[in-house]
């Protein structure tokens, strides 16, 4: 399966294939110097496999985790092409989850005023999410994505097979962004998460597909989250506070699970709730609303007293309203109240 993806600087194809890293040479042109990015948690054999097929290549590993997603590391990743005289006619290619396409896309946004980025996500919440649409950033003191850049890969390869050496948790993390985009974009895709329950796994490329489909015609018609994109932020602006406040005890997709659930009318939170459930996420978080607000107030997206929240009124609906901070304190307290008196 080929989705070709249309961002203003260029066409990328993103390719959804099992076994596709040995034809990555088919897809990238790595008939170049290539920096391979990657993290302490990849196989070598997936190293390998891409290595085997560039004319000559380095390796700059990372230790795995949100916390490498810093300044340091990225200085080290350009340091690292620097070093090798990489030019502007080389790439990287980033293997690995969301902080490894996150990092490899910034330093490629920024060295020599950019060079060429491909990028293989090993994991089901990169490969649903920010496997395509240009976003690359590195956090700063604890806040995610402060430093960064709009920059599409020139190509993307994803492989369904490598889920396989992954923890069961961590495919679930990933399952909550495709519960994410279903509510907001695609309530047949809902119902076929909540009907699929036993075999989901197996159906998994299907999934991803779907995922994919919804998400490349949003990042098309606003490429730089002028509009219509702040939809994927669905579940993001209280998610990400939640993942600032639990100092990595919870994963992205489980924040953004929780947070999914305070911007999601009562009618249908029962539902949502339910299919969090089914697929192991987190639905419910206790800390304090006034430290959760705090953190939302240094969100990018946060302009003055207000931020922009996506609210789901009915699965496959969406509405972006501007809230004040008074106004999202007062979405925490009512969960808060929910969660204690269950």
């Amino acid at each position: 399966m080929v989705i070709k993806v249309k961002a203003k600087s260029h066409s990328y194809k993103v390719v959804v294939e099992k076994n596709c890293l040995k034809d990555a040479k088919k897809y990238f042109n790595l008939d170049r110097k290539v920096l391979v990015v990657t993290d302490s948690n990849i196989p070598v054999e997936y190293i390998k496999t891409i290595r085997r097929q560039c004319k000559s290549s380095y390796v700059y590993t990372f230790l795995a985790g949100e916390e490498s997603k810093n300044f340091n590391v990225y200085q080290e990743i350009i340091a690292e092409l620097f070093k090798n005289e990489f030019s502007r006619k080389d790439c990287i290619v980033a293997i690995g989850g969301g902080v490894t396409g996150d990092m490899a896309g910034f330093a490629a946004a920024t060295y020599m005023r950019g060079i060429d980025f491909y990028n293989v996500p090993t994991s089901l919440l990169a490969m649903v999410d920010s496997s395509i649409g240009g976003k690359t950033a590195i956090d700063l003191k604890g806040y995610k994505n402060i430093i960064g850049a709009f920059y599409p890969p020139m190509g993307v390869l994803i492989d369904p097979e490598v889920l396989i050496s992954l923890p069961i948790r961590h495919v679930y993390n990933g399952l909550a962004e495709v519960i994410k985009m279903a509510a907001t974009f695609d309530a047949s895709l809902f119902k076929y998460l909540e009907d699929n329950v036993e075999d989901i796994f197996d159906k998994i490329d299907e999934v991803i597909y779907r995922s994919l489909l919804l998400k490349k015609d949003v990042v098309e018609k606003d490429e730089k989250e002028a509009g219509l994109r702040q939809v994927l932020n669905f579940g993001h602006t209280i998610g990400h506070a939640i993942e600032t406040y639990s100092k990595g005890d919870l994963l992205h997709g489980e924040c953004v699970a929780i947070g999914m659930l305070y911007v999601t009318d009562k009618k249908i939170r029962t539902r949502l709730q339910r299919l969090l459930d089914i697929y192991c996420l987190p639905t419910s978080f206790i800390g304090d609303e006034h430290r959760l607000i705090d953190i939302i107030k240094h969100d990018k997206k946060a302009n003055d007293d207000k931020v922009n929240v996506v609210l789901v009124k009915e699965i496959g609906t969406f509405d972006i309203v501007s809230m004040t901070f008074k106004e999202l304190e007062a979405l925490l307290w009512e969960m808060y109240l929910e969660i204690i008196y269950k």
